[in-house]
């Protein structure tokens, strides 16, 4: 409960009723992307400047290590369970959308830690941007693999479909659309902007230091909050716009929503669990692992996986998972980390 009473939380639910209740309250998407921009650059520097007081140890070594493992274990494990009662697809777009992370959830959860005084490590703003991409290229492969086995049964079907054809039978059928090359979405995963950005802000502030910090404050820090929840308006309204395009989807797909983030988060948990991460690093850990990603991932999907359907992935993700892990999911993955890793 006091997690609501945070006025970026507030802003959120404010944003959600609006939207429920069909308000001409909108955010322009100019805005909107200019907002995303600066949470990412704002977090990049906070990373940085906290990176270049701590320096590089053992500790980040091994949380970066936990943080790429998960990002390959997560749509791995989401693949298997989505496929028993969706289309291969439609399984590897959620399994992309689950396995990827969520920035605004990670900053969330950062200015509740700092609301706090509860430490945490500046690189894990490097772990989240580790964790982008990863399951992108799974979700692609699973993709493609799909795409030359229909292939392959077309091809068989036209082969022996050539007789029925000579005698005037049906005509064969239209080949399915190519496999999406790996190379050129490598390259779109590694030099997207919101990415770069993120890198380039950690960059400058490893650079710059304490000094950097000190200049820098009126822009990372004090205008942190508000930019926050003027974000998070914009995610609540975009948040009940999807809950209406989802319609009424299957209750197993309900549940995938919720309790996939927390099966995944106790995957992080354990991995925390067994290789001593601090508290604050696993609680991120946890987090991270529990997202979803619902701007960065679809927009890749509906390009690198045409054949899958947006109002699944777009809309578990952002208008179910999204909200339980902002009003539930970060309370309760904090204090289980405080409690089981301090």
């Amino acid at each position: 409960m006091q997690n609501l009473l945070d006025p970026a939380i507030l802003f959120f639910v404010f944003g959600v009723l609006a939207g429920l209740l069909k308000s001409n309250l909108e955010i322009p998407p100019a805005i909107s992307r200019f907002l995303s921009l600066y949470l990412l650059m704002a977090l990049g520097l906070k990373g940085g400047f906290a990176l270049a007081k701590s320096g590089l140890n053992a500790e980040v070594a091994t949380t970066l290590g936990c943080a790429v493992a998960l990002a390959v274990l997560v749509p791995l494990l989401g693949y298997q369970i989505m496929r028993r009662f969706l289309s291969g697809y439609d399984a590897a777009a959620i399994a992309a959308t689950y396995g990827s992370v969520s920035a605004v959830t990670f900053i969330t959860t950062l200015q509740y830690l700092e609301s706090r005084g509860l430490p945490y490590g500046g690189h894990m703003a490097a772990a989240m941007a580790l964790m982008e991409s990863p399951a992108i290229i799974l979700a692609v492969l699973f993709a493609n693999r799909l795409r030359q086995r229909t292939a392959a049964t077309q091809t068989s079907v036209v082969h022996a479909g050539a007789g029925v054809l000579a005698l005037g039978g049906a005509p064969a059928l239209e080949p399915r659309p190519d496999s999406v090359s790996l190379s050129k979405l490598l390259h779109e995963a590694f030099t997207d902007g919101a990415q770069l950005l993120l890198l380039g802000a950690m960059l400058v502030g490893v650079l710059t230091g304490a000094q950097g910090e000190t200049m820098m404050a009126p822009f990372s820090v004090d205008l942190f909050k508000g930019m926050l929840a003027f974000f998070l308006l914009d995610m609540g309204l975009t948040a009940a716009r999807q809950l209406a395009q989802l319609g009424r989807p299957s209750p197993l797909l309900l549940l995938y929503a919720v309790a996939g983030p927390l099966l995944h988060a106790s995957l992080a948990l354990g991995l925390a669990l067994a290789l001593g991460i601090e508290p604050g690093n696993g609680a991120l850990l946890m987090v991270l692992a529990a997202s979803a990603s619902y701007i960065a991932v679809p927009a890749v999907l509906r390009y690198a996986i045409p054949e899958a359907r947006p109002a699944f992935y777009i809309g578990l993700s952002l208008g179910v998972t999204f909200p339980f892990n902002l009003l539930v999911g970060i309370p309760l993955y904090v204090a289980v980390a405080w409690r089981l890793l301090a």
